[in-house]
């Protein structure tokens, strides 16, 4: 199986959808992300905990060792420890459900190809009990929620796994995890039959067989926010020019409906912009030319080369250590990150109060309750401006 397939199955929600956009994604280096290593470090830390719990024990010290040694990663933060833990301990709940002790497997190496070309993948945990087969998918981002919900990442993984383990148990119900401990919306459990999910991957054949090819007309949704083919999309082009066509009226002269779908175009044309100029720079920088652009050096910046020593020579030459240091507490975010939301919740958590927060313009997707001014409270806050 090659390094890279061509048709990931993280990215299946996507190439699903818009069949060509994986091949277009083939022009673009693959830039790991700093949300991207930290979620590797996460994954890190979290199978070697439930190995140690549930797997092959270690002893104390060597397990102790092991998790400090994961303290040393530039991308560690705190509060991975603790959010590590509840991911472990909802793997043990997954296990403690059964009277008996089921087949549990973590970091299981899935082989896709009887689905997709060359395809592959990984399953942080997989749980095995007669006729139950669980797949638990830890996702550590937390700016974008992924659900269970008929997931076709999860469900290509699950016909994996059935494939792997079906000779030797009579799996019959698939139950299919994300613990997205970060996100408050994402996560879930989301349960099917055996039948059903391979009824599913013959569905989807004919469009896998486009999606490999490249062929198939693009389409735009939620699926191109993290598709790197973005900024020579053609359909993300044409938002441009639909939004280039309006006559840019105050908004009080636009009906509502207009507004709305103005919203939605000019947030999807920001993003394909930032997109495209990342694009430009990094082709430029290549020595090819982009009409009317050019890269030029940024902003110089100067940092110590040993900010100590030269403190140091500072100070013996007379300059107050209070010049040169600045004492400022750390935001309450800060202090819970760095101690872990369970020790900060015991040690100080009766000590902070929650404000309602200022109202906010989202998509109608969005998963909180809507809200409305009362009259009263409109006035209320009209006069106070005043």
């Amino acid at each position: 199986m090659s390094k890279h397939a061509v048709l990931s199955a993280s990215g299946a929600h996507r190439w699903l959808e818009c069949t060509p956009s994986a091949r277009l994604e083939e022009n673009f280096e693959d830039r790991p992300s700093e949300s991207a290593k930290e979620g590797t470090l996460a994954h890190a830390i979290a199978e070697a905990k439930v190995r140690n719990m549930l797997i092959d024990p270690l002893p104390k010290r060597s397990f102790n060792k092991i998790l400090k040694d994961f303290t040393n990663n530039s991308m560690y933060q705190k509060e991975m420890d603790a959010l590590t833990d509840e991911y472990a301990e909802y793997i043990r709940g997954i296990v403690l459900s059964y009277a008996q002790k089921p087949y549990i497997a973590v970091e299981v190496k899935l082989n896709l190809s009887a689905h997709i070309p060359e395809g592959f993948g990984t399953a942080d945990c997989i749980i095995i009990s007669g006729n139950d087969l669980h797949i638990v998918d830890l996702k550590y981002g937390k700016n974008v929620a992924v659900s269970a919900e008929d997931n076709p990442q999860l469900k290509l993984y699950a016909l994996g796994a059935v494939g792997e383990y079906e000779l030797f148990y009579n799996i019959q119900t698939v139950h299919m995890h994300i613990f997205q401990p970060r996100n408050k919306d994402g996560g879930g459990t989301f349960t099917t039959s055996v039948q059903e999910l391979k009824a599913w991957g013959e569905s989807i054949r004919p469009t896998i067989e486009m999606a490999y090819i490249g062929a198939g007309e693009q389409k735009e949704g939620s699926w191109c926010g993290f598709c790197k083919a973005k900024p020579i999309c053609q359909k993300h082009a044409e938002k441009c020019r639909e939004l280039a066509k309006l006559d840019f009226k105050k908004p009080e002269l636009l009906s509502h409906e207009e507004i709305g779908q103005i919203l939605q175009t000019a947030k999807d044309v920001a993003s394909w912009a930032k997109a495209l100029e990342e694009y430009a720079l990094s082709e430029v920088l290549k020595g090819n030319d982009i009409s009317g652009w050019k890269a030029v050096e940024g902003r110089k910046t100067r940092a110590w080369t040993d900010m100590d020593t030269a403190f140091k020579k500072l100070t013996d030459s007379g300059i107050s250590e209070e010049i040169l240091w600045i004492k400022s507490p750390l935001t309450l975010a800060q202090v819970e990150k760095e101690i872990g939301k369970k020790e900060f919740s015991a040690l100080v958590g009766d000590m902070v109060t929650t404000s309602t927060g200022k109202p906010t313009l989202v998509p109608d997707s969005d998963k909180r309750e809507s809200i409305k001014l009362k009259a009263a409270d409109e006035f209320k806050e009209e006069s106070t401006n005043e």
